[in-house]
């Protein structure tokens, strides 16, 4: 028992001691100490802020960091106090820190037509931009292709150009499929359609005879108007090692 009162006696004590401290000494010392105007740290780098305030004897603290439009990332935007209060040296100042425009992230547009493309848009702050009218075989009137693609970060406002469908062709008549065939059978498939011969391209292959049609632009199915040209993609024979020595 006599222990417990021994230490509840120093504790009191203890307490009376810093009473009488903060009393006599450090309240006078406060109350007596000279005010200062909080300078205005608004549009200052978090780095400027800290300096100028430590400078002059404030503890600047950093509150928050919030989108803001008026101010790019990093620069301090509010403070509190304000710039002028009179306030005593020590002082807590704290800061707001703009974490910049704030940035949308780009919806999926492919799949959609122009008028849910637009809605899809508008919901998150952004608008439609360029729209470019392709021939695909994606069904008509379909965006198949967007400038960004879905979860791009963008600031508000900013445009997004898509890509769509016309259909298969922008032409009456429609391309033959070609491949396949041999180059001579071809050509004259391609001139009883009424198109044209474009450039034809060679290829090297090994498993494929001469002069056989691997590929074309633009492809079967597709529709052109008379006169259009159709690009070939033939096969030639695969040149070996032997062959090119021969050849030097």
């Amino acid at each position: 028992m006599k222990k417990y009162l021994k230490k509840a006696l120093i504790a009191l004590t203890i307490f009376l001691i810093i009473l009488v401290l903060l009393d006599l000494i450090i309240l006078p010392w406060y109350v007596s100490s000279p005010e200062v105007a909080v300078p205005n740290v608004v549009g200052k780098s978090e780095e400027q802020a800290i300096s100028i305030l430590s400078h002059l004897g404030f503890d600047p603290k950093l509150a928050d960091t919030t989108y803001d439009t008026k101010y790019p990332e990093g620069i301090i935007f509010h403070q509190k106090p304000q710039s002028g209060k009179l306030v005593k040296k020590g002082r807590i100042i704290y800061l707001f820190l703009s974490g910049g425009e704030k940035l949308v992230k780009v919806p999926q547009l492919k799949g959609k037509n122009i008028r849910d493309a637009k809605f899809a848009l508008e919901r998150v702050g952004l608008s439609l931009g360029n729209i470019e009218e392709l021939e695909s075989n994606q069904p008509k009137d379909m965006i198949f292709d967007q400038e960004y693609i879905e979860g791009s970060p963008l600031k508000k406002g900013s445009t997004v150009g898509v890509s769509v469908s016309i259909g298969i062709g922008g032409g009456e008549i429609i391309v033959p499929n070609l491949i396949g065939k041999s180059l001579a059978e071809a050509q004259i498939i391609i001139k009883d359609s009424s198109f044209a011969i474009g450039k034809i391209n060679y290829q090297p292959s090994s498993t494929l005879l001469p002069n056989t049609v691997i590929d074309q632009y633009p492809t079967g199915g597709n529709k052109l108007n008379k006169g259009d040209k159709i690009d070939l993609f033939v096969t030639r024979a695969s040149v070996t090692g032997e062959e090119t020595l021969r050849e030097e």
